[in-house]
């Protein structure tokens, strides 16, 4: 944002806050949250956004649930679970469970929704998450067996994270449009209504059972889609809305000055990250030339840019992985200094001394995007700047018909490096780079047993993929959440909005 346009922002949320009005809906016990992005399924297995990861979290449990703050990993719907082999998995399910329409919770849920996900026809967003599962077997009535189609030692985190278990009764009947519009879970919260992509409303689930993940304080969640940042600070003062994440720097800071609000800056698994089409699946693209590649990388600032805008707990990030996910060794990466001289001289060896333009795709952070043009253009390469929503893009991602863009990504808050490098990286439909070495490396490093192998081959891929330049990593992202004093909440590293943990002061 211009800082004119901020100053007119915080005048005019200063003469709101004058008025006198009131900070939250305690009185009610209704929580109002603001989402910034628009869920395009509420569905869990049909979305691919962070929105779509924080209601996952509130209304679906999954088998094993993985501690924020220790990692430790627990039992949730499952009490217990043991490998029985090398490509099997063998749970003891929690029994007295039920899902929020009185639907019981037994094998019968875990066998139908595994079988159901695993099937790539079925059409899951994010097939990484689910594409390591071949079937699931019911043992009992409470013990279920995953059978995985090759070795995968981070099944156990995954099943802690996106893997989330459905009722097989309604969801054979409603399936994934259904659920999207009456989602059914056995989380700590249900949903009341759905207007899609704008409006929903959630309600504590008396009934919870006796999960890690805790019983929730507050009775309701509100919450709406609010493109507009200003629009979301308005109605904060106003007494609209108690909680907005995801605030841009300046505005945070701002609003930290002021005495009603509690702003809290936590890091997250985030990463942005030009993607470049080394393979040419958009056509004629300069992006197929190494040295093009190598050339956006040297035009890119990354220290200014976490300095100037992203700050607080932001870090300049080199690997296609955030690097506490196990396998991402930041000591693999090529770094590129920031070089706009050896940029421009790298055109000019590729046959482009005069730049070139080309087609730069967006869907968040209009000012970061606009700042990595800025930088790309000094050298350059000039573009034709389309900002889309974040499901045009994907789509347009996984038909190879983008040349450059920027874009992130949060590993749904999987610590394991397959849930990043291996999502972009194995010839997927989101693979701009289609090379052969990292398949393989990525290969061994997704299903060895041995920590060490894993290592080792994640390190290959690590270097071959920074080496050839195939993305321009840049930033970790960080949170800002912004509530008013009513609110307490801690926010977790995962930048998983835990409804759970809130509660009014």
């Amino acid at each position: 944002m211009k800082q004119s346009s901020l100053r007119h922002a915080i005048a005019g949320l200063a003469i709101v806050a004058a008025s006198g009005a009131a900070y939250a809906d305690k009185a009610n016990d209704t929580l109002r949250v603001a989402f910034t992005k628009e869920l395009e399924n509420v569905d869990s297995y049909f979305n691919s956004s962070r929105e779509g990861v924080v209601l996952q979290r509130a209304v679906w449990d999954g088998l094993i649930y993985r501690d924020p703050a220790t990692n430790e990993y627990k039992g949730n719907l499952a009490t217990s679970w043991e490998w029985v082999d090398d490509l099997t998995l063998e749970f003891k399910l929690r029994e007295g469970v039920t899902f929020h329409n009185g639907e019981p919770f037994n094998a019968d849920d875990v066998v139908y929704t595994v079988n159901f996900v695993a099937k790539e026809e079925n059409g899951v967003k994010t097939q990484r998450n689910v594409n390591w599962m071949k079937s699931a077997e019911k043992i009992d009535e409470y013990t279920v067996r995953i059978h995985l189609k090759d070795k995968f030692p981070a099944a156990i985190e995954f099943l802690s994270g996106p893997v989330s278990m459905y009722p097989n009764e309604y969801y054979a009947e409603a399936g994934p449009s259904g659920m999207g519009l009456e989602p059914v879970g056995t989380g700590p919260y249900k949903v009341v209504s759905v207007t899609p992509g704008q409006h929903f409303v959630l309600e504590k689930n008396e009934n919870y059972h006796d999960s890690p993940k805790g019983q929730p304080e507050i009775a309701n969640v509100d919450i709406r889609t609010i493109p507009d940042v200003n629009t979301q600070m308005a109605e904060l003062f106003s007494g609209s809305l108690d909680l907005i994440w995801q605030v841009p720097a300046d505005q945070a800071e701002k609003l930290a000055e002021m005495d009603q609000f509690t702003v809290t800056n936590e890091s997250t698994m985030r990463v942005g990250y030009l993607s470049m089409d080394a393979a040419g699946r958009s056509g004629d693209t300069p992006f197929t030339n190494l040295k093009v590649r190598q050339a956006v990388n040297h035009a890119i600032n990354r220290e200014e840019l976490v300095a100037a805008l992203l700050k607080g707990k932001s870090k300049v990030v080199w690997t296609p992985c955030f690097p506490s996910q196990f396998g991402c060794v930041e000591e693999a990466a090529t770094q590129y200094e920031y070089d706009p001289e050896k940029a421009k001289a790298l055109l000019a060896e590729a046959g482009y001394p005069d730049g070139f333009t080309t087609e730069f795709y967006a869907y968040r952070d209009r000012e970061y995007a606009e700042a990595i043009l800025s930088y790309l253009n000094a050298v350059g390469i000039k573009s034709d700047f389309k900002f889309l929503q974040y499901s045009a893009l994907r789509e347009l991602n996984m038909t190879g018909d983008v040349p450059l863009a920027f874009l992130t990504w949060g590993s749904f808050s999987v610590n394991d490096a397959s849930a990043m490098v291996s999502q972009f990286f194995k010839h997927g439909s989101l693979d701009d780079a289609r090379d052969d070495q990292v398949l393989a490396d990525l290969e061994v490093a997704d299903s060895a047993t041995d920590a060490e192998t894993r290592i080792e081959n994640y390190t290959k891929a690590i270097e071959r993929i920074t080496e050839q330049a195939y993305w321009a990593p840049m930033f970790s992202y960080n949170t800002n959440y912004v509530s008013t004093n009513e609110v307490e909440y801690t926010p977790t590293a995962d930048e998983v909005l835990r409804f759970t943990t809130m509660e009014w002061k």
